[in-house]
């Protein structure tokens, strides 16, 4: 298994992409934590994957409160005993225009999109990068990656396309358009969140020793566009 005794923590691991990387990391061999600010659905991934023989917990997480991110790694330090892998996988997605978008919504998108990728960062490192403005998560992943190359600490950003999730109806809320969108990507559908659970796999696995500072796009071909 490509996962044997590591332990990873994935933010937003309740639903969606988290939980099916989730599911698949424990699959490969890994013990997982499951951080979100969902709790009902979180423990009951937590349970499902017991029930099947794996091994994984939740913990509470709001990825904007320093203190929460805290707090998760040190539980799962606690229960397991290290942290080999981290998975930022908690964001957000609003469809509104600029004219549409408040200050508050602006402030929530970079709270969780941009802030909780640093604080996570941060929280796993001790300290972190700071080249992170334009293009945060990016330059925060390339940033932190060559800090912490030479402790053999990888560091790589994943960047999906459109992925079938509850998050997708909001980018396409009018019935037609997600099959018109999908006909218009070069792989003619939309992902599913396995294809990038099987590509954070990748990415956390030893067969990507050689990687860090990289991003993974899996979009089926629309940057290529």
């Amino acid at each position: 298994m490509r996962l044997e005794g590591k332990v990873a923590l994935i933010s937003g691991g309740a639903r969606g992409m988290g939980a099916v990387e989730a599911r698949l990391f424990v699959s490969e061999g890994a013990k997982v934590g499951i951080a979100d600010i969902r709790e009902e659905e979180g423990r009951a991934l937590e349970a499902e994957i017991k029930e099947s023989g794996g091994d994984a917990m939740f913990v509470s997480l709001d990825v904007t409160d320093e203190q929460q991110w805290s707090d998760a790694v040190d539980a799962v330090m606690t229960a397991y005993g290290r942290l080999d892998i981290l998975v930022n996988n908690a964001g957000i997605f609003a469809r509104a225009t600029v004219e549409e978008t408040s200050a508050a919504d602006w402030d929530l998108m970079l709270d969780i999109n941009g802030k909780g990728v640093f604080l996570g960062t941060k929280a796993v490192r001790g300290w972190t990068a700071y080249n992170a403005s334009k293009g945060a998560v990016r330059l925060l992943t390339k940033s932190t990656a060559v800090q912490h190359a030479a402790e053999n600490i990888r560091v790589n950003s994943v960047h999906p396309g459109p992925i079938e999730t509850d998050m997708l109806d909001l980018v396409y809320p009018e019935d037609g358009m997600r099959e018109e969108r999908a006909e218009n990507i070069p792989i003619p559908r939309m992902g599913a969140s396995e294809d990038v659970a099987y590509g954070v796999l990748f990415l956390a696995s030893d067969a990507a020793s050689y990687m860090t500072g990289s991003e993974l796009v899996i979009d089926g071909g629309v940057t290529a566009t």
